[in-house]
């Protein structure tokens, strides 16, 4: 099952997408996919509810994809997690993750502009696996009960002014912040449709020229792992994103791979996860 939302900046709907690609309403019954709805019954019901055929179908043409999380709470992200992204930059391997987080209004549609800060200097790029939170999680017993906490996957872009992540300070929040550096989307897909989470191709092309190439089998700290550390040090809530790190094909650490200006086109894409554009636009 897809979960995604459709329409006008601020004026979304939810939309729910089987395995054929088919699209429907979701019932105003179930509100928005928010916190409130990760946090209760609405996932499975909502998979009966398509099952049952009892859905009015929906036609996509022309219509523009939100993000499909609303509000989150938070979105925690972890640096660092491919050794070919953590060489390329020149830092050593983690040995435990790389915790930072993101604003959570940072989040756009999948083909929404996307800013380039008035300030900016080094506008960089980051192809994720997005994790999306199902229930609350504190104190988990063992990465092996993370998988029961997951709602679902989705393709992330962690977009970052690299000159305000590491030179203004040493702060990461401060280049990851920016208004509209978290494009998300175009679903959310859920466990049992999308396979082995660890086996998925993640793709970027700027201006058509490929940039990123990598999977999801070569993380440091699997997805599982990931969610079970960060309940250790955090609570995790319900609707919570995490974006589990960026293969290697970044501009930071090649001189030779420009850093985004306006006009440039990005072009993402993830293994059962869709694709994202977004051209990149000045403040």
């Amino acid at each position: 099952m897809r979960l995604l939302r459709i329409g006008d900046v601020g004026h979304e709907v939810p939309i729910v997408m089987d395995e054929r690609g088919g699209a429907f309403a979701v019932p105003t019954s179930f509100g928005d996919f928010n916190q409130e709805f990760w946090a209760g019954e609405g996932v499975q019901e909502l998979a009966t509810l398509l099952a049952s055929g009892a859905l009015e179908s929906v036609d996509l043409a022309g219509q523009r994809i939100g993000a499909p999380l609303v509000k989150p709470e938070k979105i925690v992200c972890i640096g660092l997690n491919y050794r070919d992204h953590a060489n390329e930059t020149g830092n050593p391997i983690p040995v435990e993750p790389v915790v930072f987080l993101k604003a959570p209004n940072c989040l756009v549609g999948p083909n929404d502009d996307v800013l380039r800060p008035r300030s900016a200097t080094e506008m960089d790029w980051e192809v994720e696996l997005g994790v999306v939170i199902a229930k609350r999680c504190r104190y988990l017993d063992s990465p092996s009960d993370a998988a029961s906490a997951i709602a679902g996957f989705v393709l992330s872009d962690d977009l970052s002014e690299r000159a305000f992540q590491m030179k203004r300070g040493g702060q990461w929040d401060k280049g990851k912040c920016f208004e509209t550096f978290n494009p998300l989307g175009p679903w959310i897909i859920t466990p049992d449709e999308v396979g082995d989470a660890q086996n998925l191709a993640l793709t970027l092309d700027v201006n058509g020229t490929s940039r990123q190439r990598g999977s999801t089998r070569d993380m440091i700290f699997d997805v599982n792992y990931v969610v079970w550390y960060l309940s250790q040090i955090m609570v995790l809530e319900p609707g919570d994103l995490i974006n589990t790190g960026t293969p290697a094909g970044v501009s930071l650490g090649h001189d030779d791979v420009p850093y985004l200006e306006a006009g440039d086109v990005l072009q993402l894409e993830g293994e059962g996860l869709g694709r994202h554009t977004n051209r990149v636009v000045q403040a």
